[in-house]
């Protein structure tokens, strides 16, 4: 029974750069991994498509002939794969029992409101793939209460509409530093516990036209921030967040996709969230609840993250520049919100196994199997147990 990650989100959210991310992850923890290209108008991917739905129908031949703009061609696009199908369940025989990354189109009507992506999404299942739904957001959304509102909005209507296993991901948390700062912890917002208390910054947003808190705002005391007079909207805004609340299903995950270790994080949980069991020898008579509460299982906290992107970026990148001095020499400059290795986040794979008695192995290479091995403690899935195969 193959897996599969449905990778939808806005425009911008960063879905062919996540696909090309984890393509690359996987690769390098060695589970063969393959992506669909299901966006019309993705004719620059960076990643190699397996199967790419530009064979099929292109966004330019629709909006050509069928007098259509750019979304409603998206739309048109996606209503011929539906109809054609069987072209996309052949190509998916072809990669067997590859995991498969879906990188989806932008437009937020076919996660919303439009049916033909749904229905691609319970063929699949159909065809015996076990689906989870990444749903990723730009983190710059919290920079300002009303976007991170929307979003809230925006990622429980997409949960309603898919009707699966699905998580929410904020992307790019490694350039949050770079937005004025945030009135609360980004626990805050990625828990979405109690948001009354947001109300007060987001109707000062409304009423005074400033978009989103200043470093002013956030050393303001909450007690002066509900003081300060209410928008024309403040009765729908209250509305908007206790619907959200009441529902009690949108939290996030975070994402900072040049970073191994974030990675490996967001897998895991997505893991558990479709049902790929792994882990070692001694969880092989554990329930599928003991194997996903396990503490090696554990999501990373969010002020762990706080403290990593935020807090003390500067300094823990630093320390991080020294550690790759020591084990491998000089290291060149990151350059601003670039990946701190000129190599690419992830290191190649390697097609041989380098032997301990060979002189000839460079420190470098020791180094990514040094990485290669902690991850695949974690995330080998041939060594355990498989609990939904049959």
């Amino acid at each position: 029974m193959p897996f599969a990650q449905l990778v939808i989100g806005p425009p911008g959210s960063g879905k062919s750069t996540y696909c090309d991310g984890m393509h690359q992850f996987m690769s390098a923890i060695d589970r063969k991994c393959s992506v669909v290209n299901l966006d019309p108008a993705n004719d620059q991917t960076s990643y190699p498509a397996a199967i790419d739905i530009r064979d099929l129908v292109t966004i330019d031949e629709v909006m050509e002939h069928e007098d259509l703009g750019p979304n409603g061609g998206v739309l048109y696009a996606l209503e011929e794969l539906e109809h054609n199908f069987d072209w996309l369940e052949e190509g998916l025989k072809s990669l067997k029992e590859d995991y498969i990354l879906f990188d989806c189109p932008g437009q937020v009507e076919l996660f919303t409101h439009h049916s033909s992506l749904r229905n691609i999404f319970f063929r699949l299942q159909k065809l015996g793939y076990r689906l989870v739904v990444v749903h990723l957001t730009d983190s710059m959304v919290l920079s300002r209460p009303s976007l991170y509102i929307s979003s809230l909005l925006l990622a429980l209507r997409s949960m309603l509409q898919m009707d699966l296993p699905h998580l929410n991901v904020l992307t790019k948390i490694d350039n949050l530093k770079n937005y004025p700062d945030l009135p609360f912890n980004l626990d805050f917002y990625t828990e979405v516990q109690d948001l009354s208390y947001i109300l007060p910054y987001l109707d000062k947003e409304q009423s005074s036209g400033i978009p989103g808190p200043t470093v002013a705002d956030a050393n303001v005391p909450s007690s002066e921030a509900e003081d300060k007079p209410t928008s024309k909207y403040s009765a729908l805004n209250r509305a908007i967040i206790e619907l959200v609340e009441d529902f009690a299903l949108v939290g996030f995950e975070t994402l900072a996709v040049e970073d191994k270790k974030s990675m490996m994080i967001l897998l895991r949980a997505i893991d558990r969230a479709g049902g790929y069991a792994f882990g070692g020898v001694e969880g092989a008579n554990d329930t599928v609840w003991q194997l996903a509460m396990r503490q090696d299982a554990v999501t990373m906290d969010a002020r762990d993250v706080q403290e990593r992107w935020l807090d003390r970026r500067e300094e823990m990148d630093e320390e991080e520049k020294k550690a790759w001095e020591r084990e491998i020499g000089p290291m060149p400059d990151v350059p601003e919100g670039g990946a701190p290795d000129a190599r690419g986040p992830y290191p190649p794979k390697a097609e041989e196994k380098p032997k301990p008695q060979q002189s000839s192995v460079t420190n470098d290479e020791d180094d990514d199997m040094e990485d290669l091995e902690e991850m695949r403690k974690f995330m080998k899935n041939d060594s355990g147990i498989r609990i939904i195969r049959k």
